[in-house]
């Protein structure tokens, strides 16, 4: 140590205590922030990394996804019946009519069963030359916001997401909500064009309501499929079928969070 270095009382030679805790508080500050950028560089949405196969065009075969099912209930709100009922039914129905327009169909499910999203995704991924479209209800925490929304993840299935949207939107007094990029699994992990539909929404009093009536069901089955087949075969390529076809009536609702009666062994 110099002769002419003082040591203050801490033991400290030279610089001040003072200055030392400003350096540590900086030393701290930084590795904080470095945490903190690397927090959120982990949270980001991922690019995905699956190389999809553009089939928009050419396929043959279409995976329909009622969403949700079994113990997984979905949106249930007071104005509609559980997402899981109303996905399946307007999924049996654009089944129904695919078949009509001469399109072969997968489900990923054909009864109230849960399946993972994993095992969605091997359904539609096993198809060689497909589209997938995954059907769902929507769920908000204002009751106001209505309308239809549908997602895409890869630019390759943009098209038919909005010819989808552009369809449902000529329901009469529907709301457009827009065509968005997301990085739902079903999506992002799909190896040919997919997409989402949300064709409404429970919390809404006018769209739940809705959603309860067997040919507003029906209409919703009708645009989604008139999308898919036009996407296919251009805008000559679909006749909507006869609508003498009626599916099992839904059972009645019981109030909000409250399953039906038929439902309550999930």
């Amino acid at each position: 140590m110099p002769a002419h270095a003082k040591l203050n009382k801490n033991g400290l030679a030279g610089k001040s205590l003072f200055w030392y805790l400003l350096q540590m508080s900086r030393l701290i500050l930084s590795g904080f922030c470095l945490g903190l950028l690397i927090a959120l560089a982990g949270c980001a949405t991922a690019p995905s990394t699956v190389n999809v196969k553009d089939t928009s065009k050419s396929f043959t075969t279409v995976v329909i996804d009622a969403g949700h099912g079994g113990r997984d209930n979905g949106a249930y709100r007071r104005y509609g019946p559980p997402e899981k009922v109303i996905a399946l039914d307007v999924a049996k129905r654009v089944e129904r009519k695919l078949h009509d327009a001469d399109l072969r169909t997968v489900m990923t499910r054909s009864g109230d069963v849960f399946i993972p999203l994993d095992e969605r995704v091997e359904i539609e991924n096993r198809e060689n030359n497909a589209v997938f479209v995954s059907i769902h209800f929507n769920d908000a925490r204002r009751s106001g916001i209505k309308g239809f929304e549908t997602y895409y993840h890869a630019p390759e299935s943009a098209e038919l997401a909005r010819r989808i949207q552009s369809k449902l939107l000529t329901i009469p007094h529907s709301a457009n909500r827009g065509v968005h990029v997301a990085n739902f699994r079903v999506l992002r992990k799909a190896n040919q064009p997919a997409v989402l539909v949300e064709c409404g929404f429970l919390s809404n009093r006018s769209d739940g309501r809705q959603a309860r009536d067997a040919d507003y069901r029906e209409e919703l089955a009708d645009k989604i499929a008139e999308a898919i087949v036009e996407q296919r075969h251009g805008t000559t390529g679909y006749r909507a079928p006869s609508r003498t076809t009626v599916l099992e009536p839904l059972p009645p609702s019981e109030g909000p969070g409250l399953a039906p009666s038929t439902l309550r062994g999930d």
